[in-house]
């Protein structure tokens, strides 16, 4: 079973970008890289990085979170970002 995450981008314009994924660095590249696999939005809007993750159950749930995070307004997300260790992410994930 795969893990899902959902998470922000920050792009190039200060927007941010919200999405999910099984793998964030595989898709933080491809929102970078490629002009077929990234999303229509980030691909005006490069470079793009990574500023918030969180782990998810499922797809499902993966999904939902998203929707939740994509309600909130740019000061939440902002928070959210601000306070968002990548680093500390990451070895957790190890």
């Amino acid at each position: 079973m795969s893990t899902w995450y959902v998470y922000l981008l920050r792009c190039a314009d200060n927007s941010l970008y919200a999405g999910v994924t099984t793998d964030l660095q595989r898709r933080v590249d491809e929102h970078n890289n490629s002009n077929k696999l990234g999303a229509k939005y980030t691909r005006v809007r490069r470079p793009v990085s990574l500023v918030y993750a969180e782990n998810a159950l499922n797809r499902q749930t993966a999904c939902k979170q998203e929707y939740q995070l994509k309600k909130l307004n740019k000061a939440k997300k902002e928070y959210l970002a601000s306070n968002f260790n990548l680093s500390s992410f990451f070895n957790r994930e190890k």
